[in-house]
């Protein structure tokens, strides 16, 4: 029973893979390709790990299994929030069919800024303005 287990999960996982595979090779540009591959691979080696660990009983197996998961769970959005940062601020195309581009207007792209649109529109500093 837990082979038949296993093997349904790992088959799974390995399909989430691929799926994540083929999406960074079908997605139009930098941003969809990493969106796809980032939620994919992250649940697909998951799964796998996890059929590892059902398959081995053994806590070794199960703990190193569950530190896999843990860590690619937490660090794979991350990564994929910065590899989509750095592909806007170097100016990566976007797709033209991106409906929505909010950091457009908010980008200083010479100094690498976001502005939060609730900045003040005078130059006086804050420590100054408050003792008047």
């Amino acid at each position: 029973m837990s082979e038949t287990l296993t093997a349904i999960i790992m088959l799974a996982g390995a399909l989430l893979v691929l799926i994540g595979a083929l999406g960074a090779v079908r997605m139009p540009d930098l941003l969809l390709r990493m969106h796809a591959t980032t939620k994919a691979g992250a649940l697909g080696t998951g799964m796998i790990a996890i059929a590892a660990a059902i398959y081995f009983v053994d806590t070794a197996v199960t703990v190193r299994a569950l530190a896999i998961v843990a860590f690619v769970i937490l660090t794979a959005p991350v990564a994929a929030h910065m590899i989509g940062r750095a592909g806007y601020f170097t100016g990566a195309p976007l797709w033209d069919r991106t409906l929505k581009d909010e950091l457009r207007q908010r980008l200083d792209r010479h100094g690498h800024y976001l502005h939060s649109g609730l900045e003040d529109t005078d130059d006086t500093p804050r420590g100054d303005r408050d003792s008047q």
